[in-house]
C-alpha cells in the first residue's frame, strides 16, 4: 500500500518529514486486537450504564493528562473540582481541570459532526480552551510560538532520551500545522485507518510543539477527537491515563521516533504507533470489564431492594448494603461504623442489634467478608443463588 508522505522545507528549522513510517506487518497483529476488543465492547450493554461509564472516563482521564503535566490533585480531588460551577473557579489546579473539561467538550461536538474536519483553527481552538486563565508569561490562548533569538524552547530531558529543540520560528510553526492538516487529509483520502492516522497526529504535532504551554494536553485531545469521530467512544478519552500509567515509555517514544527519523530507519513511527495501539486495547478491554462488572451491580442492586420488598432484610440493612456497593470497593467495617450516617442509625440501638444485622446480611450473601475486615458486595453469590 502507497501512504503519502510530505517534505516541508522551512525557512529556519530545516526539512521536515511528514510520514506514516509504520511497519504495517508489525502492528498488524495489535491493530486487529484493539479491533477486536472494540468490537465486544460495543457489543456490551453501554447503554445501561452510558451516563455512569462516562463520568468515570472523564475523572480518569482528566486525572491522567493533568497529572503527566505535573499537577498534584488525586483522581478523588479531580471529580470533585469538575463538579464545581465553572464561573466560580479559581484555584489554578481547578481552572486546569475545568478547562480540560471544556475541551473535552469541544472535542465532542466537533467528533459528533459528521461534516467536521481536522484544521488549524481546531487546534488552537482546543489550546485556547485548554490555556484559558492560566498564570503564564506567554500565555495568549491560540496564540502560536514564535520565538525571540534570547529564548529558545526545548523538549524532553535526558532521562527520556534527551533534549529535542522543536521548530522556533512563528512562520515555521504556522507552515508546519498547515503541512500536518493537509497530510491528514490525505491519509484519510487514502484510507489509512484512524488507528493509525490518530496516534501519527498526536506524535507530529508533539514535534511541532506550536504552542508556548499546553502542548501535550492539545495533543491528547486531538488524538481523541480523531478517534471519536471515527466512531470510536469512551476509550479515546481513557488513553490519557494509560498514558501516564506508562509516562516514561510515553515519553521516552518521542525522542526514540525521531532519533529513528534522523537515522533514515524505514519505519521511524512504528514504536510509537505499537505502543498507542496496545494502549487502546488495554484500555477498551477494561472499559469492557468496568460496563460488566457495572451491570452487574445493577442486577445485584435490584436483587438487595427484592429482599427489602420481602422484608428479608429492614431498612438499616438495605442501607448498609447500599453504602458499600456506592463505596465502590472494599469497605473496612472500622471505616463503615465510624461512618455518621451509620452510627445515626445505631443511634438508639443495643451492639446486638448492630451484630444482628450485619450476620444476617452475610448469611443472605448479600456482603461478604474478606480476612482483613474488608466488606464486598457479594455480586458473584448474589447472582447465583446464594452459593
Amino acid at each position: 500500500m502507497t501512504t503519502p508522505i510530505l517534505r516541508i522545507e522551512t525557512e529556519r528549522f530545516g526539512p521536515f518529514t511528514f510520514q506514516v513510517g509504520v511497519d504495517l506487518t508489525a502492528i498488524a497483529v495489535p491493530m486487529v486486537r484493539a479491533e477486536d476488543a472494540w468490537r465486544r465492547f460495543s457489543a456490551s450493554p453501554l447503554a445501561r450504564v452510558a451516563n455512569q461509564l462516562q463520568r468515570e472516563v472523564l475523572v480518569q482521564s482528566v486525572f491522567g493528562t493533568n497529572t503527566i503535566e505535573g499537577a498534584n490533585l488525586t483522581e478523588e480531588e479531580t471529580g470533585r473540582a469538575l463538579d464545581l460551577d465553572p464561573a466560580t473557579v479559581q484555584a489554578e489546579q481547578e481552572v486546569r481541570v475545568r478547562n480540560i473539561k471544556a475541551a473535552y467538550d469541544l472535542a465532542v461536538a466537533s467528533s459528533e459532526d459528521p461534516d467536521w474536519r481536522f484544521s488549524v483553527n481546531y487546534i488552537r481552538a482546543v489550546h485556547s480552551e485548554i490555556c484559558r486563565d492560566l498564570p503564564h508569561p506567554d500565555n495568549r490562548p491560540g496564540l502560536l510560538r514564535d520565538n525571540p533569538k534570547e529564548r529558545p524552547t526545548f523538549v524532553g530531558d535526558v532521562e527520556h532520551g534527551g533534549r529535542y529543540k522543536p521548530p522556533q520560528n512563528g512562520r515555521d510553526i504556522s507552515r508546519l500545522l498547515d503541512g500536518l492538516v493537509s497530510w491528514h487529509q490525505d491519509l484519510v483520502d487514502a484510507g489509512i485507518s484512524p488507528l493509525l492516522r490518530a496516534p501519527l497526529v498526536h506524535l507530529y504535532y508533539e514535534l511541532i510543539h506550536p504552542f508556548w504551554d499546553g502542548n501535550g494536553r492539545v495533543g491528547r485531545v486531538l488524538e481523541a477527537t480523531l478517534l471519536r469521530h471515527a466512531g470510536y467512544k469512551y476509550a479515546p478519552f481513557a488513553l490519557a491515563k494509560y498514558y501516564q500509567e506508562h509516562i516514561h515509555e510515553y515519553f521516552t517514544l518521542f525522542n526514540a521516533v525521531r532519533r529513528a527519523e534522523e537515522k533514515k530507519e524505514e519505519f521511524p513511527n512504528t514504536t510509537f504507533v505499537a505502543f498507542h495501539l496496545d494502549g487502546l486495547r488495554i484500555v477498551i478491554d477494561r472499559l469492557h470489564d468496568r460496563v460488566n462488572e457495572m451491570v452487574g451491580m445493577l442486577l445485584f442492586d435490584a436483587v438487595v431492594r427484592q429482599h427489602l420488598d420481602n422484608k428479608q432484610i429492614n431498612p438499616r440493612q438495605y442501607a448498609i448494603v447500599r453504602h458499600v456497593i456506592e463505596h465502590g470497593r472494599p469497605l473496612p467495617l472500622t471505616a463503615m461504623r465510624g461512618d455518621p450516617r451509620y452510627q445515626a442509625m445505631y443511634l438508639k440501638k443495643t451492639d446486638k442489634t448492630r451484630q444482628r444485622d450485619l450476620k444476617r446480611i452475610l448469611e443472605l450473601g448479600l456482603l461478604r467478608a474478606d480476612g482483613q475486615g474488608q466488606l464486598w458486595p457479594a455480586f458473584t453469590g448474589v447472582l447465583g443463588g446464594g452459593k
